[in-house]
C-alpha cells in the first residue's frame, strides 16, 4: 500500500553538482517523514588551524586598535561616567557610616581631587556630583537618605542650580532606584575589562567616531559640535580628572570652549524660580539636619567669557548670597579665597587636573574653618598655592 506521505518507489539520492562521489539525501531517502530535515555534509578541512588563524587575526586587530586608542590619549582604568557607577556610590549612603558626601554638577566633579581630600582629612568622600545636572535634585535625594548623618558638600554653578529641570542626571537617579541584573553584571564586566583595555571608552566607540566624520555632509544632520565630547577620566569610585587632551591647545579644547559659549542656552531664571529654588534648598537642608547631618556650599571657579556670561545671567547678589542667607547655610565662594584665584581652566568651565588638586586643598581648609564636621589631620601636608599648578611664563 503506498504511503500518503512518501513514494512507494525508492528514489535515489541526487548527486551534488561538481562534487563527485557526494550525494544529497532527498525526501525519498526518509520514507514516512513529512518535513524532511535539510542535511549538509561537512567537508574535511584543517579546522584547528583555521580557528587559530582567525583568533590570531582578531588578536592583532584588537591590539592595533588598542594601540591606536592609547596613542590618542585613552588610558586603562578609565571606567567612564555611567548611571550604574553613580547608583553604586549612592547606595553607600543607604548603608550608613558615610561621614562626607559631595553633591553637585560637573564643576565640583572635575574640581575635586579625592586623593588630596583624603590626605588632608583621612576621609574619602562619596562623590555624587553629576555632569550637566541641577545639584538641587541631588541634595533633595540625599535629604531622603534616612541613614545619612554626615556632611554634604554641595558644589554649584549658579546658572545650573537656579533652573527648573533636573538635567542629564535623571538616568542615574532612576538606575539607583532600580538596576536590573543585566545592568549590574554589565557594570561589573565593563569595569573589570576597562582596567586593562583603553578602547572601551564610550566616547571613542566606532559608531561615534563615524558620526563625527559627518561634519555637515548630510543636510539636517547634527554636527558633532552639537554635544560635548570626552572631557574627563574617571576611576571606579568616581574620582574624576580633566582628560589630558582637553588641557592641551587644539581642536578638542576649542570644541569644549565653543560648546560652553554657544551650545544650548537657558533664559535667565525668573524671580519665582529663584525663590522656589531657595525654598526647596532650605527644606532639604532642614531635613538633613533633622537626622543629625550638615550641609555646606561651594561655588567653584569659572573663567573667561563663560564667567562673564554666567555673571550676567545669575549675579552673585541675586543667587549665591540669598541662597546662603535664606537657606541658612554656610559656604565658600572662590572669589573670596586667594588660593582659589588665577587657576588654570583650559575650557573656561573646569580646572586642569593639577589645579583641581590646588582647589581641593584650598576648599577643604576653608570648610574646616566653617564646620567641625571636617578637620585636618595632624600630619596633613602643607597648603598648596596657585603657583603649584599654574605654568610659569
Amino acid at each position: 500500500m503506498p504511503s500518503s506521505i512518501s513514494s512507494s518507489e525508492r528514489v535515489r539520492s541526487e548527486p551534488l553538482p561538481g562534487r563527485p562521489g557526494l550525494v544529497r539525501p532527498t525526501a525519498a531517502d526518509r520514507p514516512g517523514v513529512a518535513q524532511p530535515v535539510p542535511e549538509r555534509d561537512v567537508p574535511s578541512k584543517p579546522w584547528p588551524a583555521m580557528l587559530a588563524a582567525a583568533a590570531l587575526v582578531a588578536a592583532l586587530a584588537l591590539g592595533a586598535w588598542e594601540a591606536r586608542m592609547r596613542a590618542v590619549g585613552l588610558v586603562p582604568g578609565d571606567v567612564g561616567d555611567y548611571p550604574s557607577g553613580w547608583a553604586e556610590q549612592r547606595r553607600r549612603l543607604d548603608a550608613g557610616d558615610v561621614p562626607v558626601a559631595i553633591a553637585g554638577d560637573s564643576r565640583i566633579l572635575f574640581d575635586t581631587d579625592l586623593d588630596r581630600f583624603e590626605r588632608l582629612t583621612g576621609t574619602r568622600p562619596v562623590q555624587l556630583a553629576l555632569v550637566g545636572t541641577n545639584a538641587r535634585y541631588i541634595v533633595e535625594d540625599v535629604a531622603r537618605a534616612a541613614n545619612f548623618r554626615g556632611l554634604l558638600i554641595v558644589g554649584i554653578a549658579d546658572t545650573s542650580y537656579f533652573r527648573a529641570d533636573f538635567g542629564y542626571g535623571a538616568d542615574a537617579l532612576a538606575r539607583y532606584r532600580f538596576e536590573s541584573p543585566s545592568q549590574r553584571s554589565g557594570r561589573w564586566l565593563h569595569g573589570w575589562l576597562s582596567q586593562a583595555l583603553a578602547f572601551l571608552d564610550e566616547d571613542y566607540r566606532l559608531s561615534k567616531l563615524v558620526h563625527r566624520l559627518d561634519d555637515g555632509w548630510r543636510a539636517g544632520a547634527d554636527r558633532y559640535y552639537a554635544a560635548t565630547w570626552k572631557l574627563l577620566t574617571m576611576r571606579p569610585d568616581r574620582a574624576a580628572r580633566m582628560w589630558s587632551r582637553i588641557e592641551q591647545p587644539g581642536q578638542l579644547q576649542e570644541h569644549a570652549r565653543w560648546f560652553w559659549l554657544h551650545g544650548p542656552q537657558r533664559p535667565p531664571a525668573s524671580d519665582a524660580l529663584v525663590a522656589d529654588t531657595i525654598r526647596r534648598t532650605r527644606e532639604a537642608v532642614a531635613a538633613i539636619r533633622a537626622r543629625g547631618g550638615e550641609v555646606v556650599f561651594l561655588r567653584p571657579p569659572s573663567a573667561g567669557p563663560l564667567r562673564e556670561m554666567q555673571e550676567r545671567q545669575m549675579p552673585r547678589a541675586r543667587g549665591w548670597e540669598p541662597l546662603l542667607r535664606e537657606a541658612d547655610v554656610r559656604g565658600v565662594h572662590y572669589q573670596d579665597v586667594p588660593a582659589m584665584q588665577g587657576l588654570v581652566m583650559p575650557e573656561y568651565s573646569h580646572l586642569s587636573g593639577a589645579c583641581a588638586t590646588v582647589y581641593t586643598d584650598a576648599y577643604v581648609r576653608a570648610l574646616a574653618g566653617l564646620t567641625p564636621r571636617l578637620a585636618l589631620r595632624a600630619d596633613a601636608p602643607p597648603p598648596l598655592s596657585p603657583g603649584d599648578c599654574v605654568p610659569r611664563r
